[in-house]
């Protein structure tokens, strides 16, 4: 189910209209997304197929924490060992937890730490690949391929800034990654404990900094993908090939965060009151399962309504939590943003005695 969400959310973020083209950003692509609504603040080139160096462990990461197998123990293969660039240094055959080399992986971006968890669990490399690919798929994520899970050159292993920007928050709404990454310091624990630092500057020097991960070779240049969180908003960003990744980063967020506020359109709290048949109850109290906050421009012209739909002839029985209607938001007349409004409680149907009594009750008058 969760999936399914998630893969919709992104259909829906990928019919969204597209903001006008601001200052050229200094990177060959760019992209910045307002998480919780949708919201597209920024995008450059978002759609080209470039490298994107250890950005690829976003995916990598996501797949070790969603196989559920983090507290178990791996044993390190040795084709991990000596693996090209950033690394945790492992020894083949030494033991320690897959949450550990996922720490290593996202903080220390270890490249050794990306093929231990590929071995792990798939085998290999190849396999793990088909493994990312088959996810990327699931996410709509139709710019991107992966060929191995640390984002070594090669030809074949591309993403898109667009692509990579919805990975990211798709990966910062699992509560373990998200944690992950925002972690300045880890120690981990196995025959050889280590203790590795976040590479990401953002998490020390911008305020509401939350992760996510750098990435660097030759082919692909400097790449960043960066979040952080203030006043109720929620912003996922990335740069490929841009040589002054940590300034242009904050440049954006810096922008975004001046020039948008976020503004309550549906509270969360609303109670509706919804009509139901073939119960005892004739009408049922109904709550949106969130509110819509979505990033409005200060000092702009765009209009905003919220329009609200129920079934048209709701019958019990309901449980508490079914979904019994919509409430949307409209900017500019364009759907931006929807969110289920759901049962409070339940609605039964009612045993014979009960309906002959309010069959009776009716007839009297």
């Amino acid at each position: 189910m969760k999936r399914a969400l998630a893969a919709l959310l992104v259909a829906a973020l990928l019919l969204l209209p597209k903001p006008a083209h601001a200052d050229a950003i200094p990177a060959q692509a760019a992209y910045l997304l307002e998480a919780n609504s949708g919201r597209v603040i920024a995008a450059q080139n978002e759609n080209a197929h470039l490298p994107m160096a250890s950005t690829t462990k976003i995916m990598t990461a996501l797949l070790a924490i969603e196989s559920g197998r983090m507290g178990e123990t791996v044993t390190v293969a040795p084709e991990a060992v000596g693996t090209e660039g950033s690394s945790m240094y492992l020894k083949a055959g030494e033991k320690l937890k897959l949450r550990d080399l996922v720490y290593g992986l996202m903080l220390r971006s270890g490249n050794d730490a990306a093929v231990a968890i590929a071995c792990f669990l798939d085998g290999g490399t190849g396999a793990f690949a088909d493994r990312m690919n088959a996810r990327a798929a699931e996410l709509g994520l139709s710019d991107t391929h992966f060929t191995n899970p640390n984002g070594l050159h090669d030809a074949a292993h591309y993403t898109s800034a667009h692509d990579l920007c919805l990975l990211a928050k798709t990966a910062l709404d699992h509560p373990v990654f998200s944690e992950i990454v925002r972690t300045r310091y880890y120690e981990t624990g196995g025959e050889t404990p280590r203790t590795l630092k976040n590479k990401n500057r953002l998490l020390w020097e911008y305020e509401g900094g939350i992760g996510v991960k750098t990435g660097y070779t030759k082919a692909a240049g400097k790449c960043l993908v960066f979040a952080a969180e203030r006043g109720g908003m929620k912003l996922v960003g990335v740069v490929l090939n841009c040589p002054s990744m940590w300034k242009t980063a904050v440049s954006m967020l810096d922008d975004a965060f001046s020039t948008y506020r976020a503004a309550l359109f549906v509270d969360g709290r609303t109670v509706f009151t919804v009509p139901v048949k073939n119960s005892g109850k004739k009408a049922l109290p109904a709550t949106p399962i969130s509110g819509i906050l979505y990033p409005v421009r200060i000092g702009g012209d765009e209009t905003f309504t919220v329009e609200t739909s129920f079934e048209p002839a709701l019958c019990a029985p309901v449980r508490a939590g079914d979904p019994v209607g919509t409430a949307t938001l409209y900017r500019n007349g364009i759907a931006v943003c929807s969110v289920p409004i759901v049962a409070a409680e339940a609605a039964d149907t009612p045993g014979f005695l009960e309906y002959l009594q309010r069959t009776v009750s009716d007839w009297i008058g």
